[in-house]
């Protein structure tokens, strides 16, 4: 079927970044390119309404050689820089979107692969083991760096003009489901690790922002814990009802921290601070590393749980008389 030439217009207009000029005149490569780059950043799209005449003659068999033997292609300065950026960015995009990867696996792969894209657009192609050996010897020597991707890029491009050539012609096109199906394969396998990170990313955004939310709720509260601690501090706390019936403090209405401080010196909940201090003394001798040799662990244990129980309870006490 003839390709018209104001169909491919038309379809460089409504989805020419997406390669659909590419697509209807059997171009898969070039269309591929278009997708994962948004017709080769922009630029490439406009630059393509020069060339569809062309294209489209070539798609209708009009203009082009039928045996080219082994004719080597001209050297394309542009094509090169087009290896070189479009392996920039797809060793970039590796970067971002395999970050468990290892990069002297990710970075050389994704490079070779864009270069070796650019190299198979139109009516020429490369040797794809040439271009990625290429690319993972170049890493190699870099270790693997981010900052590698650029010569990494540059030598697979430089490995990728050396071993041009031309399609072999008369091969059987497949049929344009078949066509649209291994095209959609590739823009899946592309873009799929770049949406996992984003997806990470937002679930990180929302941490963080609950993070904050907290930390802004604390932040406002502070005031009523101080005050609550101030209470604390200077034998208030428990509320007034309790002082109202004449009852002492239950054990419920001190903290854990205190809590756990009485039992280590054998108290029991509100103790005066005469008898914390005998207490914590007499253990303190009991426990001395330097009294229990044989047990040295257990008794650097409890002596250090003496002095922070004493701390607990006699600092505050302390602070309020100071």
């Amino acid at each position: 079927m003839a390709k018209r030439l104001l169909v491919a217009y038309g379809l460089w207009v409504l989805g020419g970044p997406l390669g659909l000029h590419h697509i209807y005149l059997g171009r898969d490569s070039h269309a591929l390119l278009w997708m994962l780059t948004l017709g080769g950043f922009g630029g490439g799209w406009l630059w393509d309404f020069w060339h569809l005449p062309g294209w489209v003659a070539a798609a209708n068999g009009a203009g082009v050689p039928r045996d080219r033997g082994r004719t080597v292609p001209a050297l394309s300065p542009l094509r090169l820089v087009g290896q070189v950026m479009v392996g920039i960015y797809f060793g970039l995009v590796a970067a971002l979107g395999l970050p468990w990867v290892p990069a002297l696996l990710a970075q050389p792969l994704a490079v070779g692969l864009g270069v070796q894209l650019v190299s198979s657009v139109g009516d020429q192609t490369a040797e794809a083991p040439s271009v990625l050996a290429a690319a993972f010897l170049a890493s190699l020597l870099f270790q693997g760096r981010v900052l590698a991707v650029l010569p990494t890029s540059l030598a697979a491009s430089i490995a990728a003009q050396q071993h041009r050539r031309y399609k072999p012609r008369g091969m059987p096109r497949p049929r344009l489901a078949t066509r649209l199906y291994h095209l959609g394969l590739a823009c899946l396998a592309f873009t799929a690790p770049l949406a996992c990170r984003g997806l990470f990313g937002a679930v990180g955004v929302l941490g963080t922002l609950s993070a904050l939310l907290r930390a802004a709720t604390e932040l406002l509260l502070l005031p009523l814990h101080a005050s609550w601690l101030l209470a604390e501090v200077l034998g208030f706390a428990g509320g007034s009802p309790a002082r109202e019936h004449g009852t002492s403090f239950e054990p419920s209405s001190w903290s854990e921290r205190q809590q756990r401080a009485y039992e280590v010196l054998g108290l029991p909940a509100g103790s005066s601070a005469e008898d914390v201090h005998r207490s914590y003394r007499e253990l303190v001798k009991v426990w001395h590393p330097d009294h229990n040799r044989h047990r040295a662990e257990e008794a650097e244990r409890r002596f250090i749980e003496l002095q922070e129980a004493y701390e607990e309870l006699a600092g505050p006490r302390r602070a309020a008389a100071g």
